[in-house]
């Protein structure tokens, strides 16, 4: 049995899991997601710093969950949703064009990263430099620290 696939397929469906219920737009499924996308830079981060060998599945697999996430993590900041969530700014709603093309950019940087895939754990650490500056971007504008 190839481990590796089963992993990926496991991954595959929490995104799909995550799609479908991304109307929700609740705190718990905002900070799932975000879950997703943590945990998926942890997986390149380690990669990148060489405490994990580098493999070529683990790479798709975070890439493929970082940009299927970001497409569907706006949609979780609608209208009404704006209240309870001690981590996110009013500044969402109030520019949510801007907050929706950073998530776009985010998604295309992932895509494209996914296209060209990182080779080796050198240019698994330039692509997650790339992303993270998308990330730390967005939270600097977005985030309400705790």
């Amino acid at each position: 049995m190839n481990w590796k696939a089963v992993a990926a397929a496991v991954a595959m469906a929490g995104m799909a899991f995550g799609s479908v219920t991304a109307a929700d737009g609740t705190h718990d499924l905002r900070v799932a997601l975000m879950k997703q996308v943590g945990g998926s830079a942890g997986a390149l981060a380690a990669i990148a710093k060489g405490t994990k060998p580098y493999d070529a599945e683990a790479v798709k697999t975070a890439l493929t969950t970082i940009a299927a996430t970001a497409k569907v993590f706006p949609d979780q900041f609608k209208a009404g949703t704006e209240t309870n969530d001690e981590g996110a700014s009013p500044k969402i709603w109030e520019n949510m064009d801007d907050f929706k093309a950073r998530a776009a950019k985010l998604a295309s940087d992932a895509e494209t990263a996914l296209a060209q895939l990182p080779a080796d754990a050198a240019a698994v650490g330039a692509t997650i430099n790339a992303l993270g500056a998308n990330c730390g971007g967005c939270h600097k504008a977005y985030r309400l620290s705790k």
